[in-house]
């Protein structure tokens, strides 16, 4: 049931890095996790982390309660909460996010609204963390490639 994308092929393998749909439930469920912290998981906590399921209320309660749990166990600290967004912006299919827009006008990528409604969510969330400033974003363009939004 894991969905990675290709953009991210050169940490899946290893899990050094949070991939996408770990850091899609993150958000859903409300904890920030920091990459130090995940460098503290076993192996094994990142794989239930990826597989873990985080869509229905008690799934998204479970995963909450699961990884505040690995966070307190492995880091002696505790998970640091986030507000969870009722209408978050990778579920609207109507609008391209002023900050993906100019993201991708920074890499010379135009898009459209058609081509944002095509995108599946999961995809627009990649592009909306990817686009953000304070996301190291060098996958941006990548990503756009991956989701025939840009010429390979």
């Amino acid at each position: 049931m894991s969905q990675f994308f290709a953009f991210e092929a050169d940490f899946v393998e290893s899990l050094r890095c949070i991939p996408m749909q770990v850091r899609l439930k993150l958000d859903t469920c409300g904890i920030k996790l920091k990459l130090p912290q995940w460098h503290q998981f076993t192996a094994s906590d990142r794989a239930l982390l990826v597989e873990l399921p985080c869509q229905t209320a008690p799934e998204v309660e479970t995963y909450r309660t699961t990884l505040q749990t690995l966070v307190r166990d492995r880091t002696q600290q505790e998970a640091s909460e986030l507000a969870i967004d009722p209408t978050p912006e990778w579920l609207n299919a109507a609008q391209v996010p002023e900050s993906v827009q100019t993201k991708a006008a920074s890499v010379g990528v135009a898009i459209a609204p058609a081509d944002w409604a095509n995108l599946t969510p999961d995809q627009r969330f990649a592009l909306i963390k990817l686009s953000r400033s304070n996301h190291e974003n060098h996958n941006f363009l990548p990503a756009a490639i991956e989701f025939q939004l840009a010429p390979s």
